[in-house]
């Protein structure tokens, strides 16, 4: 198996005292503060249709190491994100001996509660539902930023919008970067006013029956060079690296890249991407219906992936369970939940593809600090226009 050049790890519960995170093979030189991370966690935060949490927990992230100045110094960057619900949480989540309370014996459908107690053991299973709950995507994506720092000194840019909530979807345009970051201003994220309208109120009457929403939503990355990932070994296609870390964000169900699963009901000469090729630019493609990766390899053009997030499985009216302990049944547990995140998850899509975007930056083309690597880049893609 690939190592990988850029490793990264979190830790924490959802009502603990904080989240932290570690990423080793950051490269020195790259701009860091914690203002630029903090603006990532406040992204995360928005969308219409988010619960009490997000009124409770304003992140805020504490540089530990790795930095100084605002510039990473080549070490690995420690991040801590505090949860201020601690503060309601103090004797129910001490890390110290402790007199348990708020235990959880009715699992959730759709959570990791049940298995999860199965497979450690738990009889109290909030000592699985702390971890797996989705605020651990907090310092994904506080991570994620010094990702994203990274890239934007290298000319990536990457952003992402939603392209359906339940049944609502945006007319499909291929949108550019500017184009989407401007669906900032939209409480659902989308490009579509009309969409978000109804979009909004989807959201209002799924609120009113106690239900939930899911969608799907798209990220691209602009400015990435040819060559990234490789078609020798399974684990180096960067499709996949791509998949398995949209797919271990909690809630998402499936991925596509590029057309995805429109591509099965036409022929071939309705999916694949005409090559071009002029002076100026070398090759290019005349359509991007591949989502900018052939054969496990970015061709240049725009990456396109799409994400489909399933509903929440945190009903305010819940499904039928069984009580672990008593073996009786009961109306699954009730945890605090959003009636959709499908607006926030962008951010963390976006978290997780520029992590493997940077990893992949690293394994191509090595080097300790970012002006090392911008040469490398620079040298390749003139060697790229010339081929």
């Amino acid at each position: 198996m690939k190592l990988a050049r850029w490793q990264w790890m979190t830790a924490g519960e959802s009502h603990g005292p904080g989240l932290v995170g570690i990423i080793d093979g950051v490269p020195s030189l790259v701009p860091v503060t914690s203002t630029l991370i903090n603006e990532d966690l406040a992204r995360r935060q928005k969308g219409y249709g988010r619960g009490g949490r997000m009124a409770i927990e304003k992140d805020q992230v504490e540089i530990f190491g790795g930095v100084r100045h605002g510039k990473t110094l080549g070490s690995p960057v420690a991040l801590l994100v505090k949860n201020r619900d601690f503060a309601n949480w103090s004797e129910s989540m001490a890390p110290d001996a402790g007199t348990p309370d708020r235990i959880v014996t009715r699992p959730r459908p759709g959570h990791a509660d049940l298995v999860g107690g199965i497979k450690y053991q738990h009889r109290d299973l909030r000592n699985v539902l702390e971890r797996a709950s989705a605020r651990e995507t907090t310092m994904r994506v506080a991570l994620g930023a010094v990702a994203r720092s990274f890239l934007n000194e290298l000319g990536i840019g990457v952003r992402g919008h939603v392209i359906s909530i339940g049944d609502i979807h945006v007319p499909h345009q291929d949108y550019t970067l500017e184009e989407i970051q401007e669906t900032e201003n939209s409480p659902v994220r989308v490009a579509h006013k009309a969409s978000e309208t109804a979009m909004l109120s989807a959201i209002d009457r799924a609120k009113e029956a106690g239900d939930t929403l899911g969608g799907t939503f798209e990220i691209k990355a602009f400015g990435l060079p040819v060559g990234l990932g490789s078609y020798v070994q399974w684990h180096r296609r960067i499709e996949g690296a791509l998949a398995q870390a949209l797919l271990s964000i909690p809630a998402m169900k499936a991925v596509e890249v590029g057309s995805g699963f429109a591509q099965a009901d036409v022929p071939g000469s309705a999916v694949h991407d005409a090559i071009w090729w002029d002076k100026d630019q070398g090759f290019t493609r005349l359509s991007n219906r591949a989502g900018g990766i052939e054969g496990g390899i970015t061709t240049g053009m725009p990456l396109v992936v799409r994400v489909a997030m399933k509903p929440l499985s945190t009903l305010l009216s819940p499904l039928g369970s069984f009580d672990i302990d008593s073996k009786e049944p009961f109306l699954a547990q009730v945890e605090r939940s959003d009636v959709t995140a499908v607006p926030a998850a962008v951010v963390v899509g976006e978290a997780m593809v520029m992590h493997v975007l940077a990893d992949a930056i690293l394994d191509k083309f090595g080097g300790d600090s970012l002006p090392e690597i911008r040469e490398r880049i620079e040298r390749w893609d003139a060697y790229g226009r010339q081929y």
